[in-house]
């Protein structure tokens, strides 16, 4: 007889326990519902005053902002020449370091005499070319198509050197315009004077122009052979077909190997009068931007950071008072 009560003493215990749950479930969204009341009634209260300090603080963010001088910038792209990109990180942390121990004996030596370091500092990154996968895909498709082909080493060498030297971005932050160019100026020019690099280029531009020399030299005689062949050609007339050709002691000469020969020595020469043309410094400015106001995002604008700190100010100050008087209660 036990056994046949005890399923109904379940079924009993079972709709006890649901009815507590539904009752608990009820007591917790009651509870919700009273805290999101107390905190409309709240703002109610308070409402006058919180669109008080919110207008107050945007009146004076907004008055700072046109009182208080903006930060300003200029962003100058350089390309190093000769290994010198080692250098340059070292320089630019050496000048960092100048500014934050506002150290103006060093800045006087290079030739700025009057240096405000309100919101000066210097930066540098490499610049990033954008490129997606897709378009690298592409560009290996395209490269594809060279296959065995004499261009194709031409397009890789160029790709190597591309990929192998990096611009670099250099930032100049500073408060006072006025100041900010002959700056920028003075330390480029800084950057620039190193004996060592100043001794690497003279000599590189002294093999570069020998070069040259002699490369026109060589194209003199090529373009005196190749004439000689021309004539000799057509005083005999000589079908044009072979590619080789006999001179004066019997010796045979490729003329195809000759007019590669001269192509090579013409793109020797434009490469060594672009080596004299980019190596005049060790660093080569390729970009140098003007003045521009630093952008800063907007929470971090004076106009909306002081009204939300009028607020958080009144939201703290009333949690405190709310939290004395419940103290008061318990006494």
């Amino acid at each position: 007889m036990a056994d046949n009560q005890s399923p109904t003493t379940q079924n009993i215990s079972d709709e006890i326990d649901l009815g507590q749950l539904f009752k608990l479930i009820g007591s917790a969204l009651n509870a919700v519902l009273r805290f999101f009341l107390r905190v409309f009634l709240y703002l109610k209260k308070n409402i006058f005053i919180l669109i008080g300090l919110v207008l107050f603080g945007f009146a004076l963010g907004y008055g700072l902002s046109k009182i208080i001088s903006k930060r300003m910038k200029s962003e100058v792209i350089v390309k190093p020449q000769m290994e010198s990109k080692n250098y340059l990180y070292d320089v630019i942390d050496e000048i960092q370091s100048k500014i934050s121990a506002k150290d103006t004996l060093f800045f006087k030596s290079i030739g700025i005499e009057e240096i405000d370091f309100a919101g000066l500092e210097i930066t540098i990154n490499r610049v990033i070319e954008a490129g997606t996968s897709e378009t690298d895909l592409q560009y290996l498709e395209l490269l594809q198509s060279f296959e065995n082909t004499d261009a194709i080493a031409d397009i890789v060498r160029a790709e190597l050197q591309s990929k192998s030297s990096f611009n670099q971005r250099i930032t100049f932050f500073y408060n006072n315009p006025e100041m900010g160019k002959d700056f920028v100026d003075k330390v480029l020019k800084y950057i620039n004077t190193n004996q060592y690099f100043d001794g690497l280029i003279v000599i590189y531009r002294a093999n570069a122009t020998s070069r040259i020399l002699e490369n026109q030299k060589l194209l003199k005689q090529l373009d005196e052979i190749i004439a000689n062949y021309a004539n000799k050609m057509a005083k005999q007339n000589t079908p044009i077909g072979n590619d080789r050709i006999l001179l004066d002691n019997q010796e045979s000469v490729n003329i195809t190997g000759l007019f590669n020969l001269k192509n090579e020595l013409i793109k020797d020469i434009e490469s060594k009068k672009l080596e004299l043309e980019t190596r005049r410094e060790p660093l080569s400015v390729i970009y140098s931007g003007q003045a521009q106001v630093v952008q800063k995002s907007f929470f971090g604008k004076k106009i909306v950071l002081i009204p939300i700190l009028f607020l958080t100010i009144f939201f703290l100050v009333s949690f405190i008072g709310y939290l004395n008087r419940k103290a008061k209660e318990l006494y």
